[in-house]
C-alpha cells in the first residue's frame, strides 16, 4: 500500500492543503462545544440576551468556516484521489504493454481487467477516506480528550473504560474480515473471466446450445462471489450497531454521573453538555478510524494485486540499441529451439533457415506442429530458448522492440480489427497513411469490391471485433492493414483460410507485384496457397522435416507429399 501511495507526491501540494483545511475543520468542531457551554452557563441560565447573540453569532461564523473548510477539502481531496487512479490505469497499462505473451498468459487478461479496474477504484476509495480522517480521526479524538478533561476529569473516567472495548471491537472485526477481502477480489477475478468467455464466445455457446451450461456456469460464480461478500458485509454490519451501543451507553452513563456532579456543585449544566458533545466527537473519531481500518485491509490486497503487475518484469526486455538496418528484407533462423514455459518438450526444434528480399518463404505442417509458434517469434512476442533470430542481419534480441516490429507486417491467425472505421483500421498500419495509400492496399487485399458497396464506403463503421463483417472481409481488411505499412517481411500467418479460391488466387497474384521487395513469409493450411513459393518449409511435431519448392518436395518428401495428397487430386499433383 505504501508503494502505492508514493505515487500521491505528484499532489503534494493538494495533500498539504487537504491536510490544512482538515486541521481548519477540526479545530472549529471542537471549538463549538466550549462556545456552546459558554452560551449555557453565561448567557441562558442568568438571562444575559446580547451575551446569547454575541456568542450565538461568533458559533454561526466558526460553523461557517468549518463548513467552507470541509467542503473545499473535500473537493482538494476527490482531486488527488481521483489523479492517483488515472495515474496507476496509466502506469499499469504501459507496464502492461511491455508484457509478453508469457506473462499475459501467466496472470490472466480477465484478471488484468479488474486489477486496472475494481482494484484501482478501491484504492481511490481509500485515499479519499485516508486524507480526509488521517488527520481529522487523531485531531478529534485527542483535541476531544483534552476539552474532556478540562471540562471535568473525574467524568472523563467513563472516557477510559470504554476505549478499550471500542478498540478490541476493531480489532476483532479487522481479523475476521481480512481474508474474506482477498477471496473476494480472487471471487471477482473468476466472475470477470466466465462473463467475458461468455460474452467473446457468444457463437459457439449457441452453435452448440450450451446456453444453460453456461447460465448455470455464470450463477456459480457470481453465488460465489454472493456468498463471499455477504460473510464480508455480515462481519462489517456488525460494526456501526456495535460502536452505536458503546456510544449510547457512554452518554447515558455520562449523564447520570454527570447529573450527580451537577447536584454536588462540582460541575455547570454547559459543561455538562459540552462534554457530551466532546464524548460524541472522540466516539465519531474512533468510528471514522474504525472504518477507515476496515477499508486499508482491502485496500491493501488491491495495491498488493497492483504491486503484482507492476512489479512484474517482462522477459522480452527492450535492451538492444543495434539498427535492423545492415541488409533490408532478410530473414534468418539460425539453430532455433523453443520451449513454452513449463512444458516438458519443445515447441520447436533446431530450425534454420534464411529468407531474402523478394522471395515467398511458405511453412505448412499439419496441426501443432509448430507453425504458428515459429511466426511468433519474428515479432519477438517469445524469446527463441536457444539459437538466434535475425531480421536484416541483425538478432532481434539486440534490436529495440519498436525498430524491429516496424519493419514487419503482421496479419495474425486471427483477424482482430478495432472499433472505428475501415480508413482508421487500416491506418493502424501506418499512421498518416494518406486516403491514396489505404485504398491501394485495399485493392491489393481484394477488400475494395466490399468497401465500395457499404454505404459510407472507407468512413463505414466497424463495430467491436468487427463482428458487422464477414470472416473473410475481417481477413482481407487486416491483409490491407500490414499492406500500408510497406514493411521489409510480411507475415501472413493462415490469412487467407476465410478467403474462397478464386479471392485467394486474386490476392496472391496482386502480392506478387505488391511485395516483389519484401521477404514474404505464409503460414498455411491449404497447399494451393504455397504451391508458388520459392521455398516450402515442411514442420512436423516442432522440426524441419523438409524443406524445398513444390517440385522438389513432392519428390522428395513423405511428409509434404501426404499433406498433398490429403487436398488435391491426382490430375492436380500431375
Amino acid at each position: 500500500m505504501i508503494k502505492i501511495l508514493k505515487n500521491l507526491s505528484f499532489y503534494k501540494w493538494i495533500v498539504l492543503a487537504v491536510f490544512g483545511l482538515v486541521f481548519v475543520q477540526s479545530m472549529a468542531d471542537l471549538f463549538l462545544p466550549t462556545l456552546m457551554a459558554d452560551i449555557i452557563d453565561k448567557g441562558v441560565v442568568i438571562g444575559d440576551k446580547p451575551y446569547i447573540w454575541k456568542i450565538g453569532g461568533f458559533m454561526l461564523l466558526v460553523a461557517a468556516i468549518g463548513m467552507v473548510a470541509s467542503a473545499v477539502g473535500s473537493y482538494f481531496s476527490a482531486k488527488a484521489a481521483m489523479g492517483l487512479g488515472r495515474d496507476l490505469r496509466r502506469k499499469v497499462f504501459t507496464h502492461v504493454e511491455n508484457f509478453s505473451l508469457q506473462e499475459f498468459d501467466q496472470i490472466g487478461t480477465a484478471s488484468l481487467i479488474t486489477r486496472t479496474t475494481n482494484d484501482i477504484t478501491q484504492i481511490q476509495q481509500v485515499v479519499i477516506m485516508m486524507l480526509r480522517m488521517v488527520i481529522s480521526a487523531p485531531i478529534m479524538f485527542v483535541g476531544g480528550v483534552i476539552m474532556a478533561v478540562s471540562k471535568d476529569a473525574k467524568l472523563s473516567l467513563v472516557i477510559v473504560a470504554i476505549i478499550p472495548i471500542l478498540v478490541g471491537t476493531v480489532l476483532l472485526i479487522m481479523k475476521k474480515g481480512i481474508p474474506l477481502f482477498k477471496l473476494v477480489q480472487k471471487r471477482l477475478d473468476q466472475l470477470n473471466l466466465v462473463l467475458r468467455e461468455n460474452l467473446t464466445g457468444i457463437r459457439v455457446i449457441r452453435a452448440f446450445n450450451q446456453e444453460k451450461q453456461e447460465q448455470d456456469r455464470l450463477q456459480f460464480a457470481n453465488k460465489e462471489l454472493t456468498d463471499v461478500s455477504i460473510k464480508v458485509n455480515k462481519v462489517m454490519a456488525l460494526m456501526m450497531p456495535v460502536m452505536m451501543l458503546v456510544m449510547n451507553l457512554t452518554v447515558v452513563a455520562v449523564i447520570w454521573f454527570g447529573g450527580i456532579r451537577i447536584d454536588n456543585g462540582g460541575m455547570h449544566i454547559g459543561d455538562l453538555m459540552a462534554f457530551i458533545q466532546y464524548v460524541m466527537q472522540i466516539m465519531f473519531a474512533l468510528v471514522m478510524a474504525s472504518m477507515m481500518f476496515v477499508m486499508i485491509p482491502r485496500a491493501a490486497v488491491s495495491a498488493k494485486r497492483i504491486n503484482e503487475v507492476l512489479e512484474m518484469k517482462p522477459t522480452l526486455l527492450d535492451k538492444g540499441s543495434a539498427k535492423a538496418n545492415r541488409e533490408r528484407g532478410t530473414l534468418e533462423f539460425e539453430h532455433v529451439t523453443f520451449h513454452y514455459p513449463g512444458a516438458e518438450e519443445p515447441a520447436l526444434s533446431d530450425i534454420s533457415f534464411r529468407a531474402n528480399s523478394g522471395e515467398i518463404t511458405a511453412i505448412i505442417g499439419g496441426t501443432g506442429a509448430g507453425k504458428t509458434t515459429l511466426v511468433n517469434l519474428i515479432p519477438r512476442f517469445y524469446d527463441a530458448t536457444s539459437g538466434n533470430v535475425r531480421i536484416n542481419g541483425v538478432n532481434v534480441q539486440d534490436a529495440p522492440h519498436e525498430e524491429i516490429r516496424s519493419r514487419i507486417g503482421f496479419v495474425p491467425q486471427k483477424a482482430l480489427l478495432f472499433s472505428g472505421t475501415i480508413a482508421e483500421n487500416i491506418r493502424f498500419g501506418k499512421e498518416g497513411a494518406s486516403q491514396e495509400e489505404i485504398e491501394h492496399a485495399a485493392k491489393i487485399a481484394q477488400a475494395e469490391e466490399f468497401i465500395s458497396k457499404m454505404e459510407n464506403g472507407y468512413e463505414s463503421i466497424i463495430s467491436q471485433g468487427g463482428s458487422n463483417v464477414s470472416g473473410g472481409q475481417k481477413q482481407r481488411l487486416s491483409i490491407a492493414r500490414a499492406l500500408v505499412r510497406k514493411p521489409d517481411i510480411y507475415i501472413f500467418d493462415d490469412s487467407f483460410s476465410a478467403l474462397d479460391y478464386k479471392t485467394d488466387a486474386k490476392l496472391r497474384a496482386a502480392l506478387k507485384n505488391e511485395t516483389q521487395n519484401a521477404t514474404v513469409i505464409i503460414v498455411a493450411q491449404r497447399v494451393t496457397s504455397v504451391i508458388d513459393a520459392d521455398r516450402i518449409i515442411v514442420l512436423d511435431d516442432g522440426k524441419v522435416a523438409g524443406m524445398g519448392t513444390h517440385k522438389e518436395l513432392l519428390e522428395n518428401n513423405e511428409v509434404y507429399r501426404e499433406i498433398v495428397e490429403s487436398q488435391l487430386s491426382e490430375e492436380e499433383i500431375a
